[in-house]
């Protein structure tokens, strides 16, 4: 039996060595979205910086221990059987939960991962115990006190940290404006002080006393002279960053880095636990039990050890540290959560990650109406002033920025003081929730979700906040019922479940690296949306065009094959497909057009007026073949689904064969205007002038048809309405073929 719970304490760590990448990868983005977001420095030095803070931090982190081994559950009135088994439920439910939140991108919470994991594990097992001992109750098991002040602190962060992010962003763009070098030297030493100060405080003076490094005479020392220390730090750190300022040295710069440095130390420090709390707890519990004289019953033996406060080695925390480190380098996962949140937060417009939501567009609609009101009470030159210091036509940014220095500064700085707050006070708070509802506030402040962009902006931040509750429920549950499993099944439950665990892993990795390779950057888009050359700029959305008209004509010819296809074979199910790939595509075309829209408006007045007529007739020719071959498969589907007479074989015949000339058509048209060589235009106009001809015999056939009353009406009407919209895609790839080529500027001869 001491063999069995040694091998689950094994595993434990090896879980969590899982989970320190996984948890890594999705927290990176605390402390990594600010400096990469600003082009602060090279990536390189970003990511050492932060290294060297998760190496500090993990330190530091040794007080959050006790969330894992008495936080949650009353350890007293469970049984050292009974502890393996919620520890273990956890653990193989949370590097499942959050690698499948890392592989969609979306940011979620470690922390909030781990304490309702622990409350359904709890939850799961108390009421066993309460079955079989009605002298115990809830109180007496779940530490309901820690565990609601716990979640109440996760929850209200994010309102604190918006609000504040708001607040605080709005007066630090009042004082520096967006061109913030014309201000810098009047406050660039004071919010460099003030920064570096609040870092120094929070960061060090509050956690540095549950740190195992340093002696407790030196700890006495700092608590009584606080006072003076931060007195000293204001007076030194002011001083010094103005004199960094009269020596051309960007304070910015620095505080951005030193807040990164900040932020990556906040997170280990706090989040730490998340990763390692719960293996800890199981090692303790073990070491406990196998320190006992004699033979101890592990189902009768009660874990009285674990209320009393970790004291954690300091090689598991330079470990972790360690593994924490080399998972920030090298996790393109990390890389994934970081556009999110970057795609949710840049200042300029640009291609939205995330579409609309009705409870998006009413927030949206009701904010408008109370910023006008408020606007209505101002007076006209306070708001003049106001709007001169929100000028962004004079943002400073680096290229490639989303953006500048000021609001990065703000985001770290802020962020870490509330992380660092509510470690000092033993409440894990939700570093995520943190820094992204700070990142949130300040973008809002800045102005950043403008009319065009905030139903976008508004329906990411919802999805992401969904997704908070989602991992808070799904965490719950889940581990509810791998911890029933566990404890009913034993060994043979808990092999089935790392076997699944690690196959849900591997899943996730493949089906990730296929997503990646399938969004394979769209570098055009990028460059496109941060160009000020109209030459350029017209180069790029030339070449824009080009790959989303031949990536669109792909898909219109293979769902209208597959349309077709699936109709003449009367198969539901791939109509059903079909049809939802049609509807999946009607909302990428919106975003085509949205994109299409902002790089025009990148275009000098004169090349836009030329040009973009012709780029908003092919937008509107490709739509209209997307939307024909929608209302071929429409009617179709329906027919099908109500099992209605199928075509007749003359239909069929005569169908087919010029259907799959249109899916020819649209193939070609497709490498056309992938090659930009027109060469073959003339050719091409010829074969769809003829498919076009063809149709209309075919729909003078059909009409006599029904004019002999031969056949079932209802198959007339549907082939009918194949015919007419079959014609009109071929219409609207001729319409196409001829506006892409004087838009990409072919000096072809006029047909």
């Amino acid at each position: 039996m001491e063999t069995f719970y040694l091998f689950i304490v094994i595993f434990l760590f090896i879980l969590a060595i899982f989970d320190l990448v996984v948890g890594v990868s999705n927290d990176a983005v605390n402390f990594l979205n600010s400096a990469l977001g600003a082009k602060a420095a090279p990536t390189r030095l970003i990511l050492g910086i932060a290294a060297l803070g998760i190496f500090v931090g993990a330190a530091l982190s040794n007080g959050m221990m006790d969330i894992a081994r008495h936080g949650i559950y009353q350890p007293e009135h469970f049984y050292f059987s009974e502890i393996m088994c919620i520890l273990l439920a956890v653990m193989l439910t949370d590097v499942v939960l959050l690698d499948v939140f890392n592989s969609l991108g979306m940011p979620t919470s470690t922390t909030v991962s781990m304490v309702f994991e622990l409350l359904g594990g709890t939850f799961a097992l108390s009421i066993i115990k309460i079955i079989g001992d009605h002298t115990l109750n809830f109180g007496d098991l779940l530490n309901t006190d820690k565990a609601l002040s716990v979640i109440l602190a996760i929850f209200v962060s994010v309102a604190i940290a918006f609000f504040f992010g708001t607040i605080v962003q709005y007066i630090s763009r009042i004082i520096f404006s967006f061109n913030y070098k014309k201000t810098s030297k009047y406050f660039a030493g004071i919010f460099g002080g003030l920064a570096t100060t609040a870092i120094i405080y929070f960061i060090l003076i509050k956690g540095i006393k549950d740190t195992p490094f340093l002696p407790d005479n030196y700890k006495n020392w700092i608590n009584e002279n606080t006072s003076f220390l931060v007195s000293c730090c204001i007076i030194g750190f002011t001083i010094l960053m103005q004199f960094f300022y009269w020596l051309r040295i960007n304070v910015f710069k620095i505080v951005v880095l030193l807040g990164t440095f900040a932020l990556a130390l906040a997170f280990a420090g706090n989040d730490l636990v998340n990763f390692i709390g719960v293996p800890l707890a199981g090692f303790s519990s073990y070491m406990d039990i196998t320190s006992q004289p004699g033979t101890v019953n592990p189902d009768t033996y009660l874990m009285t050890s674990l209320m009393g406060s970790a004291k954690t080695p300091w090689y598991f925390l330079i470990a972790s540290g360690t593994i924490m480190v080399i998972a920030l380098f090298t996790s393109r996962k990390a890389q994934n959560v970081v556009k999110t949140s970057l795609d949710l937060s840049r200042q300029e417009e640009g291609e939205e990650a995330f579409g609309t939501s009705p409870v998006a567009r009413v927030i949206v609609r009701v904010s408008s109406n109370m910023a006008s009101s408020i606007q209505n009470v101002i007076p006209t030159k306070a708001k003049q002033w106001i709007d001169s210091r929100f000028n962004q036509d004079e943002v400073i940014l680096k290229e490639g920025a989303a953006f500048d220095l000021i609001r990065a500064s703000v985001n770290l700085v802020l962020g870490s003081l509330l992380i660092a707050l509510g470690t000092s006070l033993k409440l894990p708070l939700s570093t995520t929730y943190v820094a992204f509802m700070v990142a949130m506030g300040t973008s809002l402040a800045d102005r950043a979700w403008g009319r065009e962009s905030a139903v976008y902006r508004i329906t990411g931040v919802l999805s992401v906040i969904g997704g908070w509750f989602i991992t808070a429920g799904a965490a719950f549950f889940i581990c509810f019922f791998v911890t029933l499993i566990i404890h009913y099944g034993g060994f043979v439950a808990i092999i089935i479940l790392i076997a699944l665990a690690i196959f849900l892993l591997i899943r996730s990795q493949f089906a990730f690296n296929k997503k990646l390779a399938q969004q394979k950057g769209n570098p055009t888009v990028t460059k496109l949306m941060s160009t000020h050359d109209t030459d350029e700029a017209l180069t790029l959305l030339r070449k824009h065009t080009r790959e989303e008209l031949s990536g669109i004509l792909d898909t219109a010819a293979n769902t209208f094959d597959h349309t077709v296809t699936a109709f003449m074979s009367e198969s539901y199910r791939g109509l059903r497909k079909t049809m939802n790939r049609i509807d999946d595509e009607k909302i990428h075309l919106k975003q085509v057009k949205r994109i299409g829209t902002l790089g025009v408006a990148h275009l000098d007045n004169n090349t836009a007026i030329e040009k973009g007529l012709y780029y908003y007739q092919g937008n509107d020719f490709i739509s209209e073949i997307i939307y024909s071959i929608g209302r071929i498969c429409e009617p179709c589907l329906e027919h099908t689904d109500n099992n209605f007479n199928p075509l007749h074989s003359d239909q069929k015949e005569e169908f087919t064969h010029i259907a799959s000339g249109i899916t020819a058509l649209l193939q070609d048209c497709k490498k056309i205007i992938e090659e930009n060589d027109y060469s073959r235009f003339d050719d091409f106009i010829k074969t769809a002038n003829s498919l076009i001809n063809s149709l209309s015999q075919l729909k003078r056939s059909e009409l006599r048809r029904i004019q002999g009353q031969k056949g079932s009406l209802k198959v007339s009407m549907v082939y009918l309405t194949m015919i007419q919209e079959a014609q009109n895609v071929v219409a609207y790839t001729i319409n196409l073929i001829k506006v892409s080529r004087k838009f990409q500027d072919i000096t072809n001869p006029v047909e």
